[in-house]
């Protein structure tokens, strides 16, 4: 049975709730708002790709996957599907096979390594029906692995990033800016820095104890 249009404007109320949701970092109400989308106008695939990304910034990839599955049955021929069915395949892509090899002839850590992994992940996905431009994979390698270390707070320059991958450093400096701006990627970003004790977590702990003498201040 088809969708009322009273239906379906209340399915894009949810997914625009969503969207908004997503931007602000509100995760759990994001993916609360596109499933509520779904349920009204399941043939939407938007909806569901919405939700994918949502998925996938919360950390849940399995999840994130099984929404993708189901874009790509809503849209097979889809412009970018020949990018999310890559995410289906078991082997390594070019990207992840140079990363790999470079961070560990460079003394990488496993989890560092896995952390740029993760990042490669989240961004094809969180690229939505944007186009992944793709004209020489060393440079996403150098720029994820150069973001990850940017995170984890290692000393490193974009000429030693360059140099380790052979590309050139506005190439680099290009991939970087891109991957911090469509995954919203900060210093100590909790998605991928790997330490014991995130630096993040003082100032958590700082904004919390200045509100409450705040409140105290404040109690009459």
């Amino acid at each position: 049975m088809p969708a009322t249009k009273t239906t379906t404007d209340r399915a894009e109320a949810y997914n625009q709730k969503g969207l908004q949701a997503y931007a602000d970092w509100d995760i759990e109400q994001a993916v609360e708002r596109f499933q509520a989308a779904i349920r009204l106008a399941p043939e939407r695939a938007d909806f569901h790709l919405n939700l994918a990304r949502a998925l996938a910034r919360s950390g849940d990839f399995d999840q994130a996957l099984r929404a993708l599955a189901e874009f790509l049955r809503l849209e097979p021929d889809s412009p970018v599907a020949e990018r999310f069915e890559r995410l289906f395949a078991r082997g390594l892509d070019e990207v992840e096979t140079i990363l790999t090899e470079k961070m560990k002839t460079s003394g990488m850590p496993i989890d560092e390594i896995g952390a740029a992994m993760q990042m490669w992940l989240e961004y094809r996905i969180a690229l939505g029906r944007e186009p992944l431009v793709m004209r020489k994979p060393e440079g996403w390698a150098a720029a994820l692995d150069y973001t990850v270390r940017k995170v984890n707070l290692r000393k490193v320059t974009l000429r030693e990033i360059a140099a380790l991958y052979d590309v050139n450093e506005r190439t680099v400096r290009e991939r970087f800016e891109q991957l911090v701006a469509t995954l919203d990627v900060m210093p100590c970003d909790y998605r991928y820095f790997v330490g014991e004790q995130n630096p993040l977590d003082k100032l958590v702990e700082a904004a919390e104890l200045l509100e409450q003498l705040e409140a105290r201040f404040r109690e009459s």
